[in-house]
């Protein structure tokens, strides 16, 4: 992953015929856009943001560039350290989500943002649906009502228990702007810690038969488990309420329903100083996208047990073999932007 890669001339031979760019001659395989660069990746400490950074360090490697090891930074620190040039790029950039973050630290005077890498990213609140049908919940403002509230205190405070966001991810500031919007404080606790420990007990307990409440977001491997409309159900908010950059946005869906999140689109975003100095990267960043059914299904991989370093590099390469025309594609159109 994080070798520079070298193109002999039999390979350039092959490879510049395929991508219809003949007429380069082969000495520039020891002259691509990237050599003696080195580029930076960044990532949050979820482990599931992983395969998309690999892919795009392994494009990066395509190009030439010194792909150094992956550092884990959270959202909001992330992008100031590309915005200052401490990191080339983050992978996870979501948008709207992360609308402050990319604002506070710059905007598009600092930051290179273009193309989508994946879209459609949803995120919201979700009950059990054994309880959801039970007592008719199907807002979270039903929450406000005590009674309600007490069927999710796995604490014993009387307050329901909704696992939340990790700081520094952005969604916890969406949940507790909401809990005040909505008239919730009384009666709803924000659980924060670990995530992925907190929603392996939320797993415990669904299996267990107890009511859960939690949010969530996709892609992410949670929704394989507890699924949307078999298992669980999402709530809708009684009406759009977000903070900052967010504010004026409408959260209601094309369907009519309102789960208090706008649609996100995830995007690489990267140091316009950089991009600036690199087109090859920077039209690399603007082509390379990924369904989000198939970080899902990567994802699904990781929680069934190939969670390892050795695992995801071995998704990532398995995906590329998969897409090796969309991959060469890629690079074709970056080459072809450094010119």
């Amino acid at each position: 992953m994080k070798k520079t890669i070298n193109f002999t001339r039999t390979f350039l031979a092959t490879s510049l015929l395929a991508f219809g760019l003949v007429g380069i001659s082969a000495q520039a395989a020891d002259s691509l856009p990237g050599k003696g660069i080195k580029v930076q990746g960044l990532q949050g400490a979820i482990a599931e943001e992983t395969f998309q950074t690999l892919l795009v360090n392994r494009a990066l490697a395509k190009l030439g560039y010194d792909v150094q090891p992956i550092r884990e930074i959270e959202a909001a620190t992330s992008h100031i350290a590309v915005a200052n040039g401490d990191a080339t790029f983050i992978a996870d950039h979501w948008d709207p989500l992360h609308a402050d973050f990319y604002k506070n630290a710059g905007g598009a005077d600092k930051l290179y943002r273009k193309g989508v890498l994946s879209s459609n990213a949803a995120q919201g609140y979700l009950i059990d649906k054994k309880t959801a049908d039970k007592y008719k919940i199907t807002n979270i403002g039903q929450l406000k009502d005590p009674k309600i509230a007490k069927l999710f205190d796995s604490t014993g405070d009387g307050k329901a228990d909704l696992v939340g966001c990790n700081p520094g991810w952005g969604c916890e500031v969406v949940i507790e702007h909401q809990l005040t919007a909505f008239k919730l404080r009384d009666t709803v606790s924000h659980a924060q810690g670990t995530y992925s420990a907190l929603m392996a007990d939320i797993i415990t307990r669904f299996k267990a038969g107890q009511p859960v409440l939690y949010y969530t977001w996709t892609p992410y491997w949670v929704s394989g488990v507890l699924r949307p409309g078999k298992e669980v159900v999402w709530l809708e908010v009684p009406f759009s309420s977000l903070p900052g950059e967010q504010a004026k946005l409408d959260t209601k869906l094309p369907n009519g329903k309102n789960y208090g999140f706008t649609l996100n689109n995830q995007h690489i975003v990267a140091n316009k100083a950089f991009t600036d100095k690199n087109p090859a990267a920077a039209k690399l960043f603007s082509v390379i996208s990924l369904p989000i059914a198939d970080i899902n299904a990567q994802n699904q991989r990781m929680q069934a047990g190939e969670n390892s370093q050795q695992d995801m590099e071995r998704h990532t390469d398995a995906w590329i073999k998969g897409h090796q025309k969309t991959f060469d594609s890629w690079i074709a159109q970056s080459l072809a932007a450094a010119k």
